[in-house]
């Protein structure tokens, strides 16, 4: 059977060709062929995954397509590597992008152009598919830069919005920074082993020196920092919210920000050899995840707010992976689990705003639970299971990385663990002011109108909308208890990531887990006292504090790289544009204008006159016979 794993490569490469050169002859029906391609691929991947689960070993196998690069000593083939972490990543890139593109028949019902924006979600998930099942680091690239390409599609699809495209714009130059480090990375490992491929890269990584395996674990986390999200990178990630709201369950949940926790996951055999590299992973999920939960309780935008919701959740699974051989299935987990809430979370916001005269300002809400029943009811299973409620999926998952964050060794276990544990007390007040303030209280938006105009008659969303989030409601719900059960998810994955090694450490599982339990419902208590009767004013107030303006002002990050990257690349530019003007051309243009100038005085002896020329010869004769004279007798 898997000598047919290219056809979950042909699907939704086929879908996106025929939607993209088709034209508008496939207006009527691009929809359906978008929707049956990642269907297809979803049904093929799962009968690959219960193929292989029967197996016993390693569950590893490759299949070579053709030769790709053969120049000189670089043979990169373009192969499929098969196993568990490969098919666990195809089975929810392919699973949840089925639901949001269902979702997106409705959504998009009346968007021109429906059939182009479903050949680029097609795009999407072609790419991210060859981004995981690649055999090697330059296939992975490949894919990662498609995820790229196709992210800035998406992001700017409302084209007539300048954030829109200023949003595409952002996240296409920043990650693209962290695809400089991941090149980097392959480059030393070509440089050192000769060849790019997991099996050898993986089997020689013990011919690296200390100093090469800390300088390639960091720059592949740089790459991961871009595509994920992470501190000092994220800022891209908020404001891709700009795009269509399957666009950001898409990048949010399953596909795009997991990638660069794929990367490092993928990458343990290098991680295993480098204690630093592994600190630095857990410091940048630790700052991150505290980065994203601050942010996200200022903040008013319904997306926005679970966009930093999804910075601060990869924060946990960057910490976790970190972790190495502790932590490194529990990262997986927590990305599943995050999978089937958060997308259930985006496409209950966009069904809201679709209810809304897409109005996105959850100070314009309230009391909408009765007016979107099934909304609320899959919108809230979501909302427990990310705030870890226990038995649900976050409760599994993200608590296992909290106890393991506190098993570290020494100073690490008590900084690492009680950040992880301040987050799920912010966490849980985020949310649950999220929840009062659009479900609950009083409904604010009866005396208003949107910015067209109308007034709002908020109503639930169509079958094909509401199904998908039922799906992702039952998996909020049962997913983590299905995967933590006997360590049936780690065992699983340890042919590719190596046996979970549970360590004992500051505090016992039991008593982290009431820990998290607790301060998750003293955040929610506070975000009742605080938030309660489901009031706050539509407009902003003038003053605030310091926190606030802080935390609305995204913690200065955008500042912070204007300062430090941006303004010294412009001043640089404008720099190098002088000297290539003034000195580059300056040179060039006043060669010319000597030899020009000269040229032209010298052309005024040449008189016509054989008298002159006789008494140039003359002239010259002397020159000559005084300059020999000079050195017969000096």
């Amino acid at each position: 059977m898997g000598s047919l794993a290219w056809l979950l490569l042909a699907l939704p490469a086929f879908g996106a060709a025929v939607l993209l050169i088709g034209g508008k002859r496939t207006d009527k029906w691009g929809h359906l062929l978008g929707c049956a391609t990642i269907i297809g691929a979803f049904v093929y991947g799962a009968a690959l995954f219960f193929s292989t689960l029967g197996q016993t070993g390693e569950r590893t196998s490759e299949l070579k397509l053709f030769t790709w690069i053969d120049v000189n000593a670089l043979t990169v083939d373009f192969a499929l590597r098969l196993d568990p972490l490969s098919l666990t990543f195809v089975l929810l890139i392919t699973g949840v992008g089925s639901l949001i593109h269902i979702y997106s028949i409705g959504y998009m019902a009346h968007e021109e152009g429906r059939r182009k924006f479903f050949g680029y979600l097609n795009l999407f998930v072609a790419a991210m598919l060859l981004l995981v099942l690649g055999n090697g680091f330059v296939t992975l690239y490949f894919g990662w830069e498609g995820v790229g390409l196709a992210s800035y599609l998406l992001i700017g699809w409302y084209q007539h919005k300048p954030e829109a495209a200023s949003a595409a714009k952002k996240a296409f130059l920043m990650n693209r920074v962290g695809d400089l480090g991941l090149a980097i990375a392959i480059f030393m490992m070509f440089n050192q082993l000769g060849t790019t491929q997991y099996t050898e890269v993986f089997s020689r990584v013990g011919e690296f020196s200390s100093g090469e395996i800390l300088a390639i674990t960091l720059l592949l986390l740089l790459g991961a920092c871009g595509k994920s999200g992470q501190f000092p990178l994220q800022a891209w990630l908020p404001d891709a919210m700009a795009g269509p709201t399957p666009v950001s369950a898409l990048i949010h949940a399953a596909t795009m920000v997991t990638a660069g926790v794929y990367l490092i996951a993928r990458s343990n055999p290098i991680y295993n050899l480098s204690e630093s590299g592994r600190l630095v992973v857990m410091i940048i999920g630790a700052v991150t995840l505290l980065i994203g939960c601050i942010i996200g309780c200022a903040y008013d935008d319904f997306k926005k707010v679970l966009a930093y919701s999804t910075v601060s959740q990869i924060g946990y699974m960057i910490l976790a992976v970190g972790l190495g051989p502790v932590g490194y299935a529990l990262g997986i987990m927590h990305l599943l689990t995050h999978g089937f809430f958060k997308a259930g979370l985006f496409l209950g916001a966009g069904s809201v705003m679709h209810g809304m005269n897409d109005e996105g300002d959850i100070r314009r809400m309230g009391g909408l639970a009765k007016h979107l029943p099934i909304t609320f009811v899959t919108w809230t299973l979501g909302y427990l299971a990310l705030i870890g409620f226990p038995f649900l999926s976050g409760y599994f998952s993200k608590d296992a990385i909290i106890a393991a964050a506190f098993s570290a060794h020494g100073w690490q276990g008590y900084v690492f663990g009680g950040v992880a544990l301040l987050g799920a007390g912010l966490t849980a007040f985020y949310m649950t002011r999220l929840l009062i303030l659009v479900f609950l209280g009083k409904p604010r938006w009866k005396d208003l109108k949107s910015e067209d105009g109308r007034e709002y008659h908020p109503h639930e969303s169509p079958v094909s909308m509401t199904a998908p989030m039922i799906v992702l409601a039952i998996g909020s719900v049962g997913a983590g208890w299905w995967f933590a059960t006997d360590n049936r998810l780690a065992e699983w994955l340890a042919p590719t990531l190596g046996e979970l090694r549970e360590e004992h450490g500051l505090l016992s599982h039991g008593t982290v887990g009431i820990l998290t339990v607790a301060i998750s419902f003293v955040g929610a208590g506070l975000a009742f006292v605080l938030f309660g009767r489901g009031t706050q004013p539509v407009e902003r107030p003038l003053r605030v504090s310091f926190p606030v303006r802080a935390a609305r002002a995204d913690l200065y990050g955008n500042a912070l790289n204007e300062t430090l990257f941006a303004r010294p690349g412009t001043w640089l530019t404008r720099a190098l544009v002088f000297i290539d003007m003034k000195g580059v051309d300056g040179l060039v243009n006043g060669t010319a204008a000597l030899l020009g100038g000269s040229s032209g005085r010298l052309r005024r002896l040449q008189t016509g006159f054989v008298r002159s020329y006789a008494l140039s010869m003359l002239l010259g004769t002397f020159f000559v016979l005084g300059a020999l004279l000079v050195v017969r007798y000096s």
